[in-house]
C-alpha cells in the first residue's frame, strides 16, 4: 500500500488493553485477527486522562498545557466563579484534518470530543456528545438532515448513564451505537474521504454504568445477576461492527483502533475538600448540614489557602495574593506551600489506614507549557482507583459512593491502539505509544509531513504504509 493512502480511525472511547488485548481478545475475533496482523498495544494518555483533552491532544499531537485544555470545565479568569465547559473553539491548535485541507484533502468526521458546536472543514461532520439535544450539530448545517434519515434519529450520547436506570441505559447505548455505526458505514460508502474518523461513547457510558457487575475486587461487585456479562456482550457487538468496517475498506484504506484512556473499578472517593477543611486550607462560614456541592458553600476566601473541584481526578487551586481577588498566599511562599499541600495529599490513607498510592503533579512539570489557567495541582487518588469528591457535609475523608450519581468505574492511563493496513507485520509492545504520537503517526502513514511542533519527544513510532 503506498503511502498516500486513506485512513479511517475508530476510537472507543474509554476502551482499557486489560479486557480488548487480554480478558476478552479470544472472544473478539475481529480485534484478534487485527492484532495478528497488524501493529497494536498500549496507548498512554494524556494526565488527566479525561475525554475532551484525551482527544484533543490526539488529534493535534499537542498535550493539554499546550491546548490549554485541563478538563471538561476549566477557569477562566482568576476568580472564584464556577469553571467554563470546553467546547471546540477551546481548540487553537491545527487538527489533522485542519492540515489535511491545505493538501486538498477530505475528511468525514463523526462524534470526536470536542467537536460541537460544529466547524467548517473541508468535508462533513457530525459533532459530539456535547451537542446535547441542539438541532445545529453537523457542518454543513444541512447535512444533518440525511444524518437523521440514514439513522432514524442521530443520538450524540446516553442521557443519564448515572441515573441507575440499568434497563434504560443498556437499550440506549445499543441504540446509540447501531445508529451511529449504521451512519458510519453508509458515509464510508457514500461520501469522498482521505480520512474518516469516528469516536463511539458507548465504551465510556456502559463502563461507567456497569463495572461492578464486570469486577470481583469492585468492593460493590454483583455477583450471579444478568448484568455480570452487559459489557462483554457490547464488546462483541462492537467487533461484529469492526469487522464490518474492515470489510468495507480493506484494500484501500488503512484502519487504526484507538481509545483516548482506559477504565477500572472505583473504590471510592476521596472528599478532598473535607480533607483541606479539616486541615485549615479551606474556611467556611458555615458548615453545610446536608452534602453540598462546592459552589453553594459558603466560602470565607479571605481565609482560605486552598480548594479543590471533583471528577475522575482532582483539581487543587491556591489563592494566591495579587493573583486571585482576596489572594492569602503570599507569591514568595506558593511554592512552599503547593509542595506541603501535595504531601498531605499523597499521604492521606483509605479508611483502614492504609496508604492509597497517590500521585500528585505540578502541571509545569508534565506540559510543554501551561497555556491559559491551570491547576495549581492535579491530583490521582488511589493510583485512580478512587475519584475526586469536591462536596462537603460527609464528614469524612472517605465515600464509596460517587457524587453526582451511580458510577462504578474510573479512568485509567492506558487506552489501546491497533494499526492494521495489509502490510504492517504484527508488532506488539505494551508500552508502544503515547496519545500525542498518533498525530504524527497517521500523517507519515499518509506520506504527509510531520509539523515540527507535532514531534514529540521521544516519538517512538512512525509506522511506514
Amino acid at each position: 500500500m503506498s503511502k498516500t493512502a486513506k485512513i479511517v480511525i475508530i476510537g472507543l472511547d474509554s476502551a482499557p488493553p486489560e479486557l480488548v488485548f487480554d480478558r476478552w481478545l479470544d472472544e473478539l475475533p475481529t480485534l484478534k485477527w487485527l492484532t495478528e496482523h497488524g501493529a497494536y498495544g498500549e496507548l498512554e494518555s494524556t494526565i488527566p486522562s479525561i475525554t475532551c483533552p484525551a482527544w484533543a491532544t490526539m488529534v493535534t499531537g499537542k498535550d493539554p498545557g499546550r491546548l490549554g485544555i485541563y478538563g471538561f470545565r476549566n477557569r477562566i479568569r482568576y476568580d472564584y466563579s464556577e469553571m467554563t465547559f470546553v467546547d471546540s473553539s477551546w481548540v487553537k491548535e491545527e487538527t489533522l484534518w485542519d492540515i489535511l485541507s491545505r493538501y486538498g484533502r477530505k475528511s468525514v468526521l463523526v462524534g470526536i470530543p470536542p467537536s460541537y458546536p460544529p466547524r467548517a472543514i473541508n468535508g462533513r461532520m457530525v459533532s459530539c456528545f456535547m451537542a446535547g439535544d441542539s438541532p445545529d450539530y453537523t457542518y454543513p448545517r444541512e447535512f444533518r438532515a440525511e444524518v437523521e434519515t440514514l439513522t432514524g434519529g442521530y443520538i450524540p450520547d446516553v442521557k443519564d448513564f448515572r441515573s441507575g436506570d440499568k434497563e434504560t441505559i443498556l437499550r440506549t447505548v445499543y441504540e446509540m451505537t447501531q445508529r451511529r455505526f449504521r451512519l458510519a458505514k453508509t458515509l464510508l460508502k457514500r461520501q469522498d474521504w482521505d480520512l474518516f474518523m469516528m469516536v463511539e461513547m458507548g465504551t465510556d457510558r456502559i463502563q461507567h454504568a456497569f463495572w461492578r457487575y464486570l469486577d470481583a475486587d469492585h468492593p460493590l461487585y454483583c455477583h450471579g445477576t444478568e448484568y455480570g456479562d452487559a459489557i462483554l456482550r457490547y464488546y462483541k457487538y462492537l467487533d461484529r461492527e469492526l469487522g464490518e468496517i474492515l470489510a468495507l475498506i480493506e484494500g484501500r484504506a488503512a484502519l487504526m483502533i484507538v481509545s483516548d484512556h482506559g477504565a477500572k473499578r472505583m473504590e471510592g472517593g476521596i472528599c478532598v475538600n473535607e480533607w483541606l477543611l479539616a486541615n485549615g486550607y479551606l474556611r467556611l462560614l458555615e458548615y453545610p448540614t446536608e452534602i453540598t456541592s462546592f459552589h453553594h458553600l459558603k466560602v470565607d476566601w479571605r481565609r482560605t489557602v486552598a480548594w479543590a473541584h471533583s471528577g475522575y481526578y482532582g483539581r487543587v487551586f491556591l489563592n494566591v495574593k495579587g493573583r486571585e481577588p482576596l489572594g492569602l498566599i503570599p507569591p514568595q511562599d506558593y511554592e512552599r506551600i503547593r509542595k506541603e499541600v501535595a504531601r498531605g495529599l499523597e499521604d492521606i490513607r483509605d479508611e483502614c489506614g492504609r496508604k492509597l498510592n497517590t500521585r500528585v503533579f505540578r502541571p509545569e512539570e508534565i506540559y510543554s507549557e501551561c497555556r491559559g489557567i491551570a491547576p495549581d495541582l492535579i491530583v490521582y487518588f488511589g493510583d485512580q482507583y478512587w475519584r475526586s469528591i469536591g462536596s462537603v457535609g460527609h464528614r469524612r475523608f472517605w465515600t464509596r459512593e460517587n457524587d453526582n450519581g451511580f458510577d462504578y468505574a474510573n479512568h485509567s492511563q492506558n487506552g489501546i491502539f491497533l494499526l492494521y493496513n495489509g502490510e504492517v507485520k504484527s508488532y506488539s509492545d505494551r508500552k508502544f505509544l503515547n496519545i500525542q504520537d498518533v498525530a504524527p503517526t497517521v500523517l507519515s502513514c499518509m506520506g504527509l509531513e510531520v509539523p515540527f511542533d507535532m514531534k514529540r519527544e521521544g516519538f517512538k513510532l512512525q509506522v511506514e504504509i
